[in-house]
């Protein structure tokens, strides 16, 4: 992961119309038959622990008035060390005292509908100059989308959720380096604060971060059924399937994928329940919801341990006829962009 920026950035406007870009052109083409199923994984910028924090956690860390300080956590990506700090933000009350809030579940779904919105050309900017991507939305297509997909929030939800994501604030780090800092969504533009909160019709616009555009414009991004993502009820069930997708590309019957719980437990930050047991327990239950969208057929736990103790588990799955298809699906996607780059870049080089 390649150090992007340091320092806040400044806030930037967007641009007042679309921006010719063949890489975007190839961000928004899918291999499917049905593209309303189908959306993109980043997964540099999906590796990154925001959304582990648990309501119950969130008001042990508030203070008496309501304030937080920055939570901290370490995880790895590519067998790199990593760790992540999330400063909380700051939302008005109805009595106008401030209340902390951490990124949770309700802003993890709204992400995946705002990445979702983005790969229709009519909602998206890309501009590859100057490494930017915007999203424009309104609260009614992220209502209308979430209701759809059976994770209905109601419009003030939305509305918080929003605010949290452009007003949190990410610090990452590689070792001991800050390597960038930025919200989830940036330089968030609405219309006034009174028409935003009457009129959820009003398109909304916000950059988002520079880990999605460096990954459009290095084809480093994955398709996946985004339907059966929005089928998982447990944050820890659509982690897991994000790591199948990203790490199991060529998933067939013949190789199961395996992984360890001691992973799960230090990458995702979703195993924080008060004994072993009960985070293994959680760990089971992600694995068979996994079984009952489609994802896979089975699995196998096997127990390491030390004496009577329990160090460690490591799970083998099975991979579905239909979770198959869909990653052969996403390698002739993958393949298809590199072939069309490749020959648009030939093609330049000889006029």
């Amino acid at each position: 992961m390649e150090e992007i920026e340091t320092k806040k950035p400044e806030k930037k406007e967007a641009p007042k119309k679309s921006i010719k870009s063949f890489e975007y052109d190839l961000f928004s083409q899918f291999v499917t038959n049905d593209e309303k199923h189908v959306s993109n994984t980043v997964e540099i910028w999906e590796c990154i622990p925001k959304y582990f924090l648990t309501p119950k956690k969130c008001e042990e860390l508030r203070t008496p008035t309501g304030h937080a300080d920055p939570y901290r956590w370490d995880y790895y990506y590519r067998d790199t060390e990593f760790s992540v700090k999330i400063q909380p933000a700051l939302v008005e009350e109805e009595d106008r005292t401030y209340k902390a809030y951490f990124p949770g579940p309700t802003e993890e779904l709204v992400e995946e509908v705002l990445k979702k919105i983005l790969s229709d050309q009519n909602f998206g900017i890309h501009d590859p100059e100057k490494k930017e991507t915007w999203v424009k939305f309104s609260l009614s297509m992220i209502h209308k989308e979430l209701k759809l997909m059976g994770r209905e929030r109601n419009r003030n939800q939305i509305k918080h959720a929003i605010e949290v994501m452009s007003s949190s604030v990410l610090t990452l780090y590689k070792g001991k380096k800050e390597i960038w800092r930025g919200s989830i969504i940036q330089d968030l533009v609405t219309v006034g604060r009174e028409e935003y909160l009457s009129d959820t019709d009003s398109l909304h616009v916000a950059r988002l971060p520079l880990f999605i555009s460096q990954s459009i414009d290095q084809l480093d991004y994955r398709q996946f059924n985004y339907g059966r993502l929005m089928d998982c009820n447990e944050q820890l069930t659509r982690w897991l399937y994000k790591q199948l997708i990203n790490r199991y590309k060529q998933a067939n019957t013949m190789n199961s994928y395996h992984f360890t719980y001691s992973n799960v437990v230090r990458d995702s930050g979703l195993l924080q329940r008060s004994t072993e047991r009960k985070n293994r327990q959680k760990l089971i239950s992600a694995l068979e919801e996994l079984k009952t969208t489609g994802a896979i057929i089975s699995y196998e736990e096997e127990v390491r341990k030390e004496g009577l103790r329990i160090i460690d588990a490591i799970y083998n799955v099975t991979p579905s006829l239909a979770f198959i298809s869909e990653q052969k699906a996403a390698n002739k996607r993958s393949k298809d962009a590199i072939d069309a780059l490749v020959i648009k870049n030939i093609a330049s080089e000889n006029q």
